[in-house]
């Protein structure tokens, strides 16, 4: 990384060395290089960015997609440079970090991205405040006078999520489409069936996309079936990964609701004998400036079954809608993300006491399932800085094949975090939903080596940051 006099970031030049494993996988390439790459910038304005991915058959297993892939390595690598940069400098990183923050949108980075949308300073201001990073240098003292070393690191991240659009990714190679479709299909007495392509493992689309149909059509989410992962009834759908069920899968579903009160319109209006312009659709109910008739959405969905008020030669019997969605450019969540701990010298063990995270996804339509979507996504993030390792013999042998050897975070590891929410809803979705799941993991991780890097008072360390590892390091 270079800076000028002014410490501006003048330029980047990064070499990557991926390890494919023995053959590869379905994503394995598509990590270091195009979900990563295209990320170097950060939250940076950076004019110049340079880099070379050389992937790397051994004889290991080989590797996938998994939450984050190749965008926590992008922030690894740029929050890393920017620590180490502020502390060859002698400048605070906070500070550094504010000085080269990308401020007019959209912003074109030098590899590929073009950001529509953000506020990083604010995300930034939040999240010092809520770690009250003004009063650090006491705790610090307070540690020290038991023999403890106290560190805090911060990491801002931005990553490419709401996984499309198919022309873009066409271009690089991919076989299939990253569209998203969606069927709306409402029952005569009102109740509605929803058929998406997205999947739930856990995230709680049953519940968000509960709440996006009701509040469209003003009904109760009881009356909402969610009908997913069934490829004897969904017709077609890209699934669920990158962040990409809600900008995708739920822009879908809005399109389809959107169809859905439309045709509604032009049955109301031949029921209420008005023109079909002049029919508008608020909380559950048709209605019409130049009628005292008022319908519910349940006694249109009836009578559009019955088919007597309209001429069904003009407008088809029925209320099902197909929609599919094909994002013009990704998503762009982004966050800041500060973590302190404190340091054991006689055990090299680290305990962290504090972490926060100040995201923005853009729209939220459900915070309690995004706030545990942080959280997951922290615990994992502080799993790889802190516990996770894969380690192999010459022979290619994983020596580290079950959770004996393979440490995994437990509760005793995590505090309880602190997150919350920024809103600058993206452009590019009619919903402004940004994604989150990838989130903590990719800005947990740079954050815990920063504050790893502070106690310690040295350049860097490398994940994982293991007991034994910075016991050796304290004791040369």
């Amino acid at each position: 990384m270079s800076l000028d006099s002014e410490h501006r970031i003048t330029g980047l030049h990064v070499s990557i060395t991926a390890n494919m494993g023995a053959y590869l996988s379905t994503f394995g390439s598509l990590i270091p290089t195009y979900m990563c790459g295209p990320l170097l910038s950060g939250q940076y304005t950076i004019p110049a960015i340079y880099t070379e991915v050389t992937a790397v058959y051994t004889n290991t297993t080989p590797v996938d997609a998994y939450r984050g892939a190749g965008r926590p390595e992008a922030a690894f690598v740029i929050e890393r440079l920017v620590d180490l940069a502020a502390r060859k400098l002698g400048v605070d990183p906070v500070e550094l970090r504010r000085k080269n923050f990308i401020r007019t949108f959209p912003y074109q980075t030098p590899v590929l991205s073009i950001y529509d949308v953000g506020d990083y300073d604010l995300g930034l201001d939040k999240a010092l405040e809520m770690i009250d990073y003004e009063g650090f240098d006491a705790r610090k003292a307070e540690s020290g006078s038991r023999g403890k070393l106290r560190g805090i690191g911060l990491a801002t991240w931005i990553e490419a999520a709401g996984i499309g659009p198919s022309q873009k990714l066409g271009e690089l190679g991919s076989g299939a489409g990253l569209w998203e479709s969606a069927q709306i299909r409402v029952n005569p007495t009102g109740s509605v069936e929803i058929l998406t392509g997205s999947h739930s493992h856990g995230q709680g689309h049953e519940t968000t996309f509960a709440q996006l149909v009701a509040d469209k059509f003003g009904i109760s989410m009881d009356e909402i079936e969610i009908i997913h992962g069934d490829t004897d009834k969904v017709q077609f759908g890209m699934g669920t990964f990158g962040s990409r069920s809600g900008p995708v899968g739920m822009s879908a579903l809005a399109i389809g609701c959107d169809k859905i009160v439309e045709k509604g319109k032009r049955i109301a209006a031949y029921n209420m004998n008005v023109a079909p312009e002049s029919v508008e659709f608020e909380e559950g109910e048709f209605y019409s400036a130049g009628s005292n008739a008022r319908m519910a959405f349940a006694e249109i969905a009836l009578a559009s079954y019955v088919a007597q008020s309209f001429p069904t030669d003009e407008l088809e019997p029925g209320l099902k809608a197909d929609a599919f969605f094909d994002p013009p450019d990704f998503t762009f969540p982004a966050g800041c993300h500060i973590c302190e701990v404190e340091i054991d010298p006689e055990t090299g063990t680290t305990d962290i006491l504090n972490f926060v995270a100040v995201d923005d996804f853009g729209t939220v339509i459900n915070p309690m399932i995004v706030h545990g979507q942080m959280h997951g996504g922290i615990a994992q993030g502080i799993g790889q800085a802190l516990l996770e390792h894969a380690v192999y013999d010459e022979e290619g042998q994983l020596l580290t094949g079950s959770f004996m050897d393979y440490c995994m975070p437990r509760a005793d590891d995590l505090p309880s975090f602190n997150t919350e929410f920024i809103n600058t809803p993206t452009l590019s979705n009619p919903l402004g939903i940004k994604g989150c799941g990838e989130a903590g993991a990719i800005g947990a991780p740079p954050a815990v080596i920063n504050a790893i890097v502070n106690a310690l008072d040295i350049d860097h360390i490398d994940m994982p940051a293991t007991p034994l590892k910075i016991w050796s390091l304290i004791n040369q």
